[in-house]
């Protein structure tokens, strides 16, 4: 018997919060699909308050609950079976994000999860990846957002290294990084990696996705360093109303796009990693095949 419904995933971020609709259908016979239906992003950037004044200020709550608002009425619209809303760093340094989602849930009546970095890696890993990661292959893993990266090591199909770093977009543009939080990152890197001759980076965040679509590449081609590298030096190169008008960024990408590549660049570098693989997946992708795994067991 066809079965057809609909999940959400709502993902609270330090740059960004998304509201992502699928529609999952069941054939007899036939794979389970995932159709994207919806996907609203609002650049409401919690992280640029959070990172530096330790609190949500409350213009951006403001805009938080008017978002959480508008996403309950499109679920309800939609005819959502279940959903599932996280937050990451922002909302988890906020010192009154617990305030933040107890009104979420009386004005919107939606459930906020503040997750944790390994929550947020291990979900994302229930996304199609596996699809991707070929049992004789080292890959390194890079999920890089607002307020933190994300790295996992998979070594023949499974999960052999795993850690969250506060180096995010939104921390660096905001000079919230220090020399010491970057060694540790590139040590880390090194140490799970060095041991292995050969590594394959996937890199996954707004910011990568938009250099793919930009690079031309084909769906399942990966980008060489050389080419992040040209890239990166493309956009040092131009003030940030340039990348707008030239490269045709949006305003809320044109600036942390820049502190994003370098995470990748750094990752691929000290992980000796040739190309990148840019699967189109993320945290909301994520929730949404957390909730149909959940359901089915």
């Amino acid at each position: 018997m066809l079965r057809i419904y609909k999940y959400a995933a709502i993902d609270i971020g330090s740059n960004a919060i998304r509201l992502l609709i699928s529609t999952i259908t069941e054939a007899p016979g036939r794979p389970t699909t995932f159709k994207k239906t919806s996907l609203v992003r609002v650049p409401i950037r919690l992280g640029s308050d959070v990172f530096v004044n330790g609190r949500i200020g409350e213009e951006k709550r403001g805009k938080l609950i008017k978002a959480m608002t508008t996403f309950s009425l499109l679920m309800e619209l939609h005819d959502i079976v279940e959903y599932r809303a996280c937050a990451t760093s922002a909302m988890r340094d906020a010192e009154n994000g617990d305030g933040i989602v107890e009104e979420i849930k009386d004005k919107t009546d939606i459930q906020v999860d503040v997750i944790d970095g390994s929550d947020e890696a291990a979900m994302i890993a229930a996304t199609d990846l596996h699809e991707l990661i070929r049992d004789n292959n080292t890959y390194l893993y890079v999920d890089v957002g607002g307020g933190s990266t994300e790295l996992t090591v998979y070594y023949q199909g499974k999960t052999l290294a795993s850690r969250s770093f506060d180096l995010g977009t939104v921390r660096l543009l905001n000079d919230l990084v220090d020399e010491e939080s970057w060694e540790v990152f590139r040590q880390w890197v090194q140490n799970r990696c060095g041991p292995f001759s050969k590594v394959y980076l996937i890199g996954s965040g707004g910011n990568i996705n938009n250099i793919f679509k930009n690079s031309g590449n084909k769906d399942g081609k990966p980008l060489s360093y050389l080419y992040l590298c040209s890239y990166y030096q493309l956009l040092n190169s131009l003030p940030y109303e340039d990348r707008i008008a030239q490269l045709g960024l949006n305003q809320d990408r044109a600036d942390v796009i820049v502190p994003a590549t370098k995470i990748y660049l750094t990752a691929m570098k000290h992980a000796g990693a040739e190309s990148i693989y840019v699967p189109k997946i993320g945290l909301s992708d994520g929730i949404i095949k957390y909730l149909y795994n959940k359901n089915k067991a």
